[in-house]
């Protein structure tokens, strides 16, 4: 039932956000009492951060999935430039068709733990991704080591920045080819700061 009202929240956050994680709401999509959420969580708001922690999958599997086209071994400067580009507009793309997802998925900061999972298992997380293709970009010869600590937050927030403008501040009304062309300065802004 846990992964039921997790799924039912992610279908209620997609065209809602945070916001429409609603615990009765979801336990009358899974066809059960609203008491019997109770067994699996305390109250909304750990079932708001079940939520974030999913689609915070989501996101990173589609950042994950958009890395892997890219072509090139590992090390080729051309490849990890196209990586990086990937990581970005996969994020981008997130971000613009799942709106409501995008907002949850950052609903509840504290939800990630952005270091190393406790499993031992690769974290996908999408910081980690970031992190991975910069440090291809180390070893292409693309980024000095002397640039590489630290500079995830800037490329992020740079990315993350315009998601927000173009998806829920005061971008969010101009025509997809400019905002697509906004998305694409970005890119280019970042890549070029690179070298």
């Amino acid at each position: 039932m846990r992964d039921g009202l997790v799924a039912a929240g992610l279908e209620l956050a997609r065209t809602g956000g945070p916001d429409a994680v609603v615990l009765r709401e979801a336990t009358r999509m899974v066809g059960v009492v609203p008491n019997a959420a109770y067994r699996h969580f305390a109250d909304r708001d750990e079932l708001l951060a079940a939520v974030c922690a999913a689609a915070m999958a989501e996101l990173a599997g589609r950042m994950a999935a958009a890395v892997a086209r890219v072509p090139g071994p590992h090390g080729d400067p051309s490849a990890a430039l196209g990586r990086l580009a990937a990581i970005g507009t996969a994020y981008l793309e997130f971000a613009h068709k799942e709106p409501g997802w995008f907002a949850t998925a950052f609903a509840v900061p504290e939800q990630h733990d952005y270091g190393a999972p406790r499993d031992g298992s690769a974290d996908r997380s999408p910081l980690a991704q970031l992190r991975t293709v910069l440090d291809e970009l180390v070893d292409a010869g693309v980024l000095g080591r002397q640039r590489r600590d630290g500079i995830e937050y800037p490329i992020w927030a740079a990315v993350h920045g315009t998601a927000v403008l173009a998806g829920q501040g005061p971008l969010r009304g101009v025509p997809d080819a400019t905002r697509g062309h906004l998305e694409q300065l970005t890119l280019s802004f970042i890549g070029g700061g690179l070298a």
